[in-house]
């Protein structure tokens, strides 16, 4: 038997058509997934494949995006090419809420670095470590992807943060990166790291104000910690 395409379900089954009479609000997880796979396999709709793979993960959008091509392809009627699809539907949504942040828009807390950052590496798999500018009023100024990988104090370059800053006349930074793992305690070299940016930052008439490691809507603040 063939895979069982949208127009073979039955009215009532049919996300594009709920849709088009009663917009996105009507539709649920699943319904939106099954969108985004097309169709299901030989015994199940893309809509019973859908609830399948959401199940597994305890029906957590979050747990879906943070899902790889490798992952979704274990289940049965889901392809490189479906998956690669809902993993760019959920960079789309990412990309779109980083644009709500604008150039203008301020940071004076850790609980903000943690939402400006979310934006850009809430679901990496990997570490990336990024400097926020501001100026004397807390506005954003700039803000630019300093190191990926291993994040040391060997390997995050101090000058091109200073760099930065003084390219964009900032009187303050912030740096923060994330933490994979969701280990929120700062390691050694994360301390090494904020105090040779701090002492540089210092020599140049700069203020660090804080470095956050952030993980999803969790964050650890030096500052608050009193390690800066």
């Amino acid at each position: 038997m063939s895979k069982l395409t949208i127009t073979q379900w039955d009215i009532s089954d049919r996300p594009r058509e709920k849709y088009l009479t009663g917009g996105f609000t009507y539709l649920s997880d699943a319904e939106l997934l099954a969108i985004l796979l097309r169709s299901g396999t030989s015994t199940s709709s893309a809509v019973e494949l859908a609830k399948t793979i959401l199940a597994d993960l305890d029906f957590s959008l979050d747990k879906l995006a943070d899902m790889t091509v490798a992952q979704l392809i274990k289940y049965k009627g889901v392809g490189k090419v479906k998956a690669i699809t809902i993993l760019a539907a959920f960079e789309l949504g990412r990309r779109k809420s980083s644009e709500t942040v604008k150039v203008e828009s301020k940071i004076n807390s850790p609980e903000q670095v943690r939402d400006y950052m979310q934006d850009k590496n809430a679901s990496l798999l990997h570490e990336e470590f990024w400097a926020i500018y501001v100026n004397q009023g807390s506005r954003i100024l700039g803000s630019q992807r300093i190191g990926k990988g291993g994040i040391t104090a060997t390997t995050v370059d101090i000058r091109l943060i200073i760099k930065g800053a003084l390219e964009l006349s900032a009187t303050g930074i912030f740096v923060a990166h994330n933490h994979p793992s969701g280990q929120m305690r700062p390691s050694e070299s994360d301390k090494m790291l904020t105090f040779q940016l701090q002492q540089a930052a210092r020599l140049m008439n700069l203020q660090l104000l804080d470095h956050v490691i952030v993980h999803k809507d969790r964050f650890f603040s030096f500052y608050e910690n009193n390690l800066l």
